[in-house]
């Protein structure tokens, strides 16, 4: 009896679940939306408002226990009554007279219904010049810098870039050039409209066609007499994307709908007007109408949506689908969190790499030193479970991991050599820098004291920075892009193009330096830093306003004249709820040690460039900033872990991944390693003019003040910038022939280790080989590395034995084995 009562329920429910659904009587696996961008709006009504508005629908399956799909371009759908709206293919709808009208949308044996109503068909509200017109141009790229928004025009006509000044716009479209460009006696005349539809001859070529709806509503604003909108017309808030996450087959697709919210509460729908940018084109491409395509790459991708100076963004995962098994066991939370994101793609891991390989890839990465043969012997010799974390340590403890990381802050902190004058004082700051690297001093004391330096730089080195960024606007940008990981350099002059920032946030920053004052110092060239009291305010260009020292995304600082506003930008960046602070750092060193940022490139992080692992980004934030931002901690936590240690080798599944990390990805060695490499290898060292015989290049204490050939072609940065992307890694012929054929290299070759070799009578060939493949590679040869080694030694005559190891020398410094970190 029970059984059959439970039965009898269980028949009920499922003939009830329709109406239950709550989805205008749909069923529970088909989701309608029209009428808004959350999940929650399935099923919500939608109103189209005036002949120009256009409404996209998006249709998602979603059976039991399966990922939501979109159906929106295969749905059939059907509308009662008909000529309310009309049914475009792929989900879109135009409306046709005032009225409401049910739309069906049936997929397989499922439907979804929503209702929608078309107002002011006939009476329609006059066109608003920002909200409708400025869109269109941004839409088909017009006022792009590459057309006519960069800063001269283009042939006589220009636009304000990606249309962030609207009003400038509206004088150049309509009051330029004897308003030659629109014509209200007879609106499709318009040399605007001619152009567009390339009636006339357009360097753009066409952009409209003469029965699209951007193209009616651009004739209809023209026969308006081009209103620009009235004072009361509301301004656009925010956007917003619909679904916002999403997860995709290799194959498949996803149809957009996005929203603009405006200042009176009212929303639209301008699905059919954004602009939109994958951020990673060789995964997915977006169309006009917002449809996403997947290009078969497993991994994540987003694709940005901008509509007037808003931006919003769609994130898709792509799992490959593959069942992982017997990953490497998690060594902390990095690989947690790495492997979780992987059995989540369904992307199996290369393997741990072998110990030799870890202990050259660690070395490098950690010093910018090849591993001498000895501790390669002994490392592979090592018993030891604990080995590799041993090494580590002790990679870390070491004077080379001070010079090494010495050297790549003292780069992008601008240590540049301008005048000989500066020398004293870029020695002083890259002491300083190395001291407190090796001192492993809290990132964020490091950065305050930076920011923060007084005085002059023989007593405090740090206001060595002061001299390479002589204006606030200089100061302001570095910081934001060396500290926060934010390009902020667009706001400069109008409203960032892929982010929320304004130009009263960028003064916001600027003002924080208004106040640093400068006086001559006593050594030639040098200057004293201090807070002056008594200079004014940073003022917006744009509405010559004097702006309040603020945070990015923060509020307005209350600060007196007393105050340093230094002070309290390094307090407000080291806040444990700082968005940018610790996020900025840990994904430098993240792309340090994978050679690709969780946010590539490193430094900018924006809304429209999501991290590639956001729960990593944050975990490796949280664990840092908790640390009390510790550096050596968090290279160590990264070291340590397996996701690190895995090989470079792909496997038959990750080839292709360049972003979640499933494999170590090889990168060749920087232009200082590079050379201390082969200085390494040969027995040799390279002197530099004006420094201590014996230093090597990764301790060369500043920028431009030494002339090297070698490190120029192969890339080393000029410390110009606070950017790491001056530092190149591209090959290039000049760098080939002079590894082949140049007179240092034969130079080091002929006087170094092949040398001590050919006049070793003790040990065998043998031998000799091995310890040149320890030099280079920290490994043994095998065997028919070996054979063919020593079968070449082996024919050279008595007096030629040095040249039959130099060859041997030059063959390995020339491989990829040797020329990159792998």
């Amino acid at each position: 009896m029970e059984r059959t009562i439970r039965l009898v329920l269980a028949a009920l429910l499922l003939v009830g679940a329709p109406a239950l659904a709550g989805n205008g009587g749909a069923s529970a696996d088909l989701a309608i939306h029209a009428g808004g961008t959350t999940e929650e709006d399935a099923g919500k009504p939608a109103k189209l408002v005036g002949p120009d508005a256009r409404l996209q629908l998006v249709v998602t399956s979603r059976p039991a226990g399966t990922p939501a799909a979109d159906v929106t371009s295969t749905a059939h759908y059907s509308v009662a009554p008909e000529g309310v709206v009309k049914l475009h293919p792929n989900g879109r709808v135009t409306p046709i007279k005032d009225g409401a009208a049910t739309i069906t949308a049936v997929s397989g044996d499922s439907k979804a219904e929503v209702q929608v109503t078309v107002e002011r068909f006939s009476n329609p509200t006059p066109i608003n010049f920002p909200n409708q017109v400025v869109p269109i141009f941004t839409k088909f790229g017009c006022n792009s810098g590459g057309c006519h928004g960069k800063s001269g025009g283009q042939n006589g006509f220009r636009l304000s870039l990606l249309g962030f000044e609207p009003t400038e716009d509206y004088e150049y479209l309509v009051k330029e050039s004897l308003g030659r460009r629109v014509f209200p006696a007879a609106p499709e005349h318009s040399l605007l409209l001619l152009k567009s539809i390339a009636a006339i001859p357009h360097g753009g070529g066409e952009k409209l066609k003469k029965d699209s709806g951007d193209y009616r509503l651009l004739v209809r604003w023209i026969t308006q007499a081009m209103p620009y909108g009235r004072p009361e017309d509301p301004t656009l808030s925010s956007i917003s994307v619909f679904p916002k996450n999403r997860v995709l087959k290799p194959d498949g697709q996803q149809q957009l709908k996005i929203f603009a919210h405006y200042s009176d509460g009212t929303a639209e729908d301008i699905t059919h007007t954004a602009r939109y940018e994958p951020n990673d084109k060789s995964m997915a491409e977006v169309d006009e109408a917002g449809r996403v395509k997947m290009m078969g790459q497993p991994g994540s991708v987003a694709v940005m949506v901008r509509y007037q100076d808003r931006v919003g963004v769609f994130q898709a995962l792509v799992p490959l689908g593959v069942e992982v098994k017997n990953l490497p066991p998690a060594k902390n939370y990095v690989d947690e969190v790495v492997f979780a994101r992987l059995k989540e793609l369904g992307l199996p891991p290369s393997e741990v790499c072998d110990d030799q390989t870890f202990l050259r890839r660690v070395t490098l990465d950690l010093t910018g030193r090849l591993p001498s043969p000895d501790a390669a012997r002994k490392f592979a010799t090592d018993a030891g479970a604990d080995k590799r974390d041993r090494v580590i340590d002790l990679l870390l403890s070491s004077e080379a991991y001070a010079d090494f990381f010495a050297n790549k802050w003292s780069a992008i902190l601008r240590n540049r050599r301008d005048k000989e004058t500066y020398q004293g004082g870029n020695f002083a700051f890259h002491q300083w820098v190395r001291s407190s690297i090796a001192q492993n001093k809290p990132y964020d004391q490091f950065v305050k004291e930076i920011l923060t330096a007084s005085g002059e730089i023989s007593r405090n080195p740090a206001v060595a920075w002061y001299r390479q960024v002589t204006k606030d606007i200089e100061q302001t940008e570095d910081v934001a892009q060396l500290f926060l990981g934010v390009r902020i350099q667009c706001a400069h002059c109008h409203h960032h193009p892929y982010e929320k920032w304004s130009r009263q946030d960028y003064y916001g920053m600027t003002a924080f330096f208004s106040r640093v004052g400068r006086k001559e110092g006593l050594a030639p060239d040098e200057q004293r830093i201090f807070h002056n009291r008594g200079m004014a305010q940073a003022l917006n260009p744009k509405t010559n306003v004097a702006v309040k020292p603020t945070g990015l995304g923060e509020k307005i600082s209350d600060l007196t004249a007393d105050d340093d506003p230094r002070l309290a930008l390094a307090e407000w960046m080291a806040r444990k709820d700082n968005p940018f602070f610790a996020k900025a750092l840990v994904n430098r060193y993240w792309k340090h040690f994978f050679n690709r940022g969780i946010v590539d490139p490193e430094d900018d992080m924006r809304e429209t460039n999501p991290p590639s692992n956001r729960e990593l980004l944050e975990t490796l934030a949280r664990k840092f900033s908790e640390g009390g931002f510790n550096l050596k901690e968090l290279a160590r936590a990264i070291a340590r872990s397996n996701t690190y240690q895995l090989s470079a080798l792909p496997n038959q599944w990750n080839s292709s991944d360049r972003q979640s990390f499933s494999r170590y990805y090889p990168r060749r060695l920087p232009a200082e390693v590079l050379l201390d490499a082969i200085d390494q290898a040969n027995g040799t060292t390279t002197t530099f003019t004006g420094l201590p015989v014996g230093i090597r290049a990764t301790q060369i204490p500043d920028h431009g003040g030494v002339s090297s050939y070698f490190l120029t072609v192969f890339g080393r940065p000029a410390g110009a910038s606070a950017c790491e992307c001056e530092r190149t890694g591209d090959a290039s012929l000049a760098q080939s022939l002079h590894l082949l054929n140049s007179q240092d290299i034969h130079g080091k070759m002929s006087s170094g280790v092949a040398k001590e070799m050919a006049a070793d009578m003790k040990r065998t060939d043998a031998e000799k080989i091995t310890d040149l493949y320890f030099r280079a590679f920290s490994r043994a040869p095998r065997a028919e590395e070996l054979k063919v080694a020593g079968g070449h030694v082996e024919k050279a005559q008595a007096k030629d034995k040095q040249a039959a190891y130099e060859d041997i020398v030059w063959a390995l410094i020339n491989t990829k084995e040797f020329l990159f970190n792998h």
